[in-house]
Order: C-alpha cells, then structure tokens, then sequence
C-alpha cells in the first residue's frame, strides 16, 4: 500500500528545534519533488518546503532560513529540520509529492507540531 507515515512533531517552546521524518512506503528514488505541508485548524493546507530529486529546495518565505528539507532516497525518507520554531508554526505537518493538481501519496496522519510557552 502506497502511503507516508510523518513523524517527529511535539510540543515545544518558542525558539526551539524540531526534525519531522516522512517514511515513504515505495521508493522515493524516482520521485522528482518532495514536498512539507502543514494546515493549522480553519486553514489551508500550505506547502512550506520542497526539494527536487537532485537536490534543489525551496521554502515559503515564512520559513526560510529558519527549515531545512533534505531527503534520503536510499532510506525512502524525507526530512524537514526546523529552528527557531514560532507560535505561528503551529499546525500539522504532512509531505507529500505534488504532481500537477495532485498528489502521488493519499495523505498520511501527519505530524503536530506544538510551539507554546
């Protein structure tokens, strides 16, 4: 079964550090872009970060200089390392793989991430 398993989230305070996992069920090797999603409660599900199969990433700029993508395809994993969290990074993260108007993966659970004093 097809399908991403997100992991990594918890709660913590303002100005510290998160790594979210996202577990592919099938190779990711021939997936050109990866991408972090997170939707806090009565918004939109954004992308926030995405990396391209050789490597190329791209933040939205709320995040940028503060999240990393990376992945490993020979783990089939992709990574998100987070710093600097802020309040507004609250929501749920999930990954997936943007292709055209859909995605390659059904949605997984995703991972809460929790930024609160």
């Amino acid at each position: 079964q097809v399908q991403t398993v997100e992991s990594g989230g918890g709660l913590v305070q303002p100005g510290g550090s998160l790594r979210l996992s996202c577990a592919a069920s099938t190779s990711i090797f021939t997936i050109d872009v990866m991408g972090w999603y997170r939707q806090a409660p009565g918004q939109q599900r954004e992308l926030v970060a995405a990396i391209t199969r050789a490597g190329s990433t791209a933040y939205v700029d709320s995040v940028k200089g503060r999240f990393t993508i990376s992945r490993d395809n020979a783990r089939n994993t992709v990574y998100l390392q987070m710093n600097n969290l802020k309040p507004e990074d609250t929501a749920a993260y999930y990954c997936n793989s943007p292709i055209g108007g859909r995605f390659y993966f059904p949605w997984g659970q995703g991972t809460q991430v929790t930024v609160s004093s």
